[in-house]
């Protein structure tokens, strides 16, 4: 049987054949400047939790790993979190975005980031294509950590005090061996940012704060902080689209960048001290951003440079 098609559609099928064309044309240079490289994810926020959003990220993880670089997935879930403990009528708090983890609470975050979300979001990935393993920070000796100290400004006595969050860590310690073993054999880490120290106490780590220090640690390309912002604004309110380390030092000196932007840009600057290329604080809620960021001229966030930045 004779196919029939219209002029018009055959118009449109080739000037969407040509757009495409065009599109790989110029993610070309950048596929060969990225192959073989290591970019470190922070996936959390809206992105997390908009299905159109997860699934298209799914999508683009699997598509790095197949153009040879290799990304590792470090993963939040304070929603989750607090669902489960609001079903199992446990209450939590907070103490500037940290939260208060007692023995009870640990279980409980230990079991939704390490079981359920983070299966969740290797299952995204393996869905798309590619092949993805779940892991925590425990496992492998990852993620050494110790207990973290909090201080806080006590207006009244006009001194520093230092304030207990329980189970609360941070990492002092990176062993990237398990990442190295499973990005070689062709699987992309999924990491739930979950710590233990020496004497095999577990911690609740801050994914931001897991996120920079594994960048560092393996020396990733980029560092990708997906939040729920464009990236770090102005006082004008415009998007700043790159800083030094210098740069980014004298924002939050002269209040530029402030409120919950601080602890971030810290964390990508820790992350480049350590031996990350750059990081780049990102609007996950923008769907492929990851890919706009690596294979576009202009990129799509914030990005804060070390001085062997490429």
């Amino acid at each position: 049987m004779v196919s029939h098609k219209s002029l018009e559609s055959v118009k449109e099928a080739a000037q969407e054949a040509h757009q495409q064309a065009r599109i790989l044309a110029r993610a070309l240079p950048y596929l060969r400047r990225y192959t073989g490289d290591t970019v470190v994810i922070k996936y959390g926020g809206h992105a997390m939790v908009d299905n159109n959003l997860s699934n298209d990220f799914g999508h683009d993880i699997a598509l790095l790993k197949q153009v040879g670089i290799n990304p590792v997935i470090v993963h939040g879930g304070g929603p989750q979190i607090n669902h489960m403990l609001k079903r199992m009528k446990i209450e939590s708090t907070f103490i500037d975005g940290l939260r208060v983890t007692s023995e009870e609470i640990i279980d409980v975050i230990e079991m939704v980031l390490a079981g359920t979300v983070n299966k969740q979001v290797a299952t995204l990935i393996n869905q798309a294509g590619a092949l993805a393993v779940g892991i925590s920070g425990k496992d492998g000796g990852l993620i050494e950590a110790h207990k973290m100290t909090k201080h806080v400004w006590d207006e009244k006595a006009q001194r520093e005090k230092s304030i207990d969050l329980g189970l609360v860590g941070e990492p002092i310690n990176i062993d990237p061996r398990v990442l190295y073993a499973l990005s070689g054999s062709g699987l992309i880490p999924v990491v739930a940012p979950i710590g233990m120290d020496k004497q095999g106490q577990t911690y609740n780590i801050n994914a931001d704060i897991a996120a920079g220090a594994i960048a560092g640690a393996v020396r990733a390309s980029r560092l990708f902080m997906l939040t729920d912002v464009p990236g770090v604004l102005d006082r004008d309110g415009n998007l700043i689209s790159e800083l030094t380390e210098e740069e980014a030092q004298n924002a939050i000196a002269l209040g530029v960048i402030s409120g919950g932007m601080i602890p971030k840009i810290e964390t990508c600057l820790e992350a480049v001290k350590a031996g990350a290329q750059a990081a780049v604080i990102m609007d996950g809620r923008v769907s492929h951003a990851c890919l706009l960021e690596l294979f576009t001229e202009g990129g799509s966030g914030t990005l804060i440079r070390s001085a062997n930045f490429k």
